[in-house]
């Protein structure tokens, strides 16, 4: 039987016979490199062909920064106010991040996965280094499995104020965004404090963290949660009880608990539905198992009981620090396998942070051994045995996963992160459709994602 000669390699066009005129699609222009097709299309000409004959109207919704969270594109097909159909349009943040990872060392990925979920780093680096030390058979000291909750508390704090101050700014509660953004300041100078940059801290790495906490971190984090107990109640004074707020998010973007299950949908927006599922208490890593906190649920599954979650969780983080900082005891913060530990001997000097002055004294001037090994880690990296594995983490939006394969190489073979922000974003026609096109804006906010994460 002869195949039929479907697409000639010279022009890109399909000449069998149902595609044969199919070549005025897409118009070409010669160019020095060869012949450019420019190609445009998709959902939105379909989109507009369907609405033609109609009353229904078609308009495109971002990207834009307010409003539409981030660099999300909506396309709403509209009777009067009325949304009809929602389609979410994503990959304008595409930065290539998981193949990115797939080309560096181990230790190296962690500067990448960090900046995808960039209000929530510290949950990428914890899910990522967690499957890591699964797969190296390893686990992280005591003291630094303490300390990475302690991180991940306030960064989820940080998180959660930001949904505050965008959502509230969406609907035009400006003062909802000076107030969030002055108390998330706070936390960002707390974890520059803590860790050395404000935000992509690449700090959590495969077998603790890069370095001890500073000489002074139980005052100054003693002094953080004594300044947010007093300004977290000011947003139940200024939005809890506000008959606006209350009105634009009650009854607005509704989702129930099997909508929820059937979309795979995790984090406040599932808690909001009534189901307690939070990795930290259902499967526990970390220490948390050693904690006292609520997980804070509602039953009304819509934008206004997701608010009052995130306030409530904000409270419950604050315990979880207290108790880190009273359970905390002095050791190390990296596994002692020196195959693995690097780096753990960084101190911050006048220039930034890099090895201590002990360490390179002792590679550069003592041993010649240790010179070797140090370069041959920072290099190639170290090598992870076989086989590949799935570890879950509950961020702020939800359960971040990291699929890790290795092939016994120094360089992970293939990197896939579950991201909540992907997955939740699904939910926004279930959310919209039906609704108004002004609740379509409280309904993204609700969900609260994150485009770095969602592109990747």
């Amino acid at each position: 039987m002869t195949t039929e000669n479907l697409s000639d390699v010279t022009t890109g066009t399909d000449t069998s016979p149902e595609g044969s005129d199919s070549a005025d699609y897409a118009e070409s222009r010669e160019t020095t490199e060869g012949r450019v097709y420019t190609v445009s299309g998709g959902d939105w000409d379909d989109v507009i062909a369907d609405a033609q004959h109609d009353e229904r109207m078609v308009i495109n919704m971002g990207p834009q920064h307010p409003s539409t969270h981030g660099v999300l594109r909506l396309v709403l097909e509209m009777e009067g106010e009325t949304v009809t159909q929602l389609r979410s349009v994503i990959g304008y943040l595409h930065t290539g991040i998981e193949k990115n990872c797939e080309y560096r060392t181990w230790t190296q990925g962690v500067t990448f996965v960090t900046r995808m979920d960039y209000l929530a780093p510290l949950s990428t680096e914890m899910a990522y280094c967690m499957a890591i030390e699964k797969l190296l058979g390893v686990e992280a000291p005591r003291r630094a499995q303490l300390l990475r909750v302690m991180l991940l508390e306030i960064n989820r704090i940080g998180s959660h104020l930001v949904y505050i101050a965008t959502g509230g700014m969406e609907l035009g509660a400006t003062t909802a965004m000076t107030l969030g953004f002055r108390e998330r300041e706070e936390v960002l100078h707390l974890l520059e404090h803590l860790t050395g940059l404000r935000m992509n801290h690449a700090f959590i790495r495969p077998g603790g963290l890069a370095q001890d906490m500073p000489d002074d971190y139980q005052e100054v984090v003693s002094e953080f949660i004594k300044v947010m107990k007093k300004r977290l109640p000011l947003y139940d004074k200024l939005f809890t009880g506000q008959p606006i707020w209350r009105n634009r998010l009650k009854g607005v973007g509704y989702l129930p608990v099997d909508a929820c299950l059937a979309l795979g949908v995790t984090g406040p927006i599932l808690r909001s539905a009534g189901l307690p599922w939070d990795l930290r208490k259902t499967e526990p890593y970390s220490c948390y198992d050693e904690f006292t906190f609520d997980v804070p649920t509602a039953t009304d599954a819509d934008c206004w009981a997701r608010y009052l979650i995130r306030v409530h969780e904000m409270h419950e983080s604050l315990k979880i620090i207290e108790q880190c900082l009273k359970k905390l005891e002095p050791g190390p913060v990296m596994v002692e396998d020196k195959k693995v530990a690097w780096p753990a001997q960084l101190s911050l000097g006048s220039d930034g942070l890099g090895n201590s002055l002990e360490h390179v004294k002792k590679i550069m001037g003592q041993s010649m051994e240790s010179l070797i090994h140090h370069f041959k880690l920072v290099t190639e990296g170290f090598k992870v045995p076989p086989g590949q594995v799935y570890v879950p983490v509950e961020s702020p939006r939800g359960e971040i996963g990291a699929h890790l394969v290795s092939d016994g190489g120094t360089r992970p073979l293939r990197v896939h992160m579950r991201e909540p922000s992907f997955v939740n974003l699904q939910s926004m026609p279930a959310m919209a459709e039906g609704g108004l096109v002004a609740d379509v804006i409280a309904a993204i906010a609700s969900i609260d994602p994150v485009m770095g994460g969602v592109d990747r």
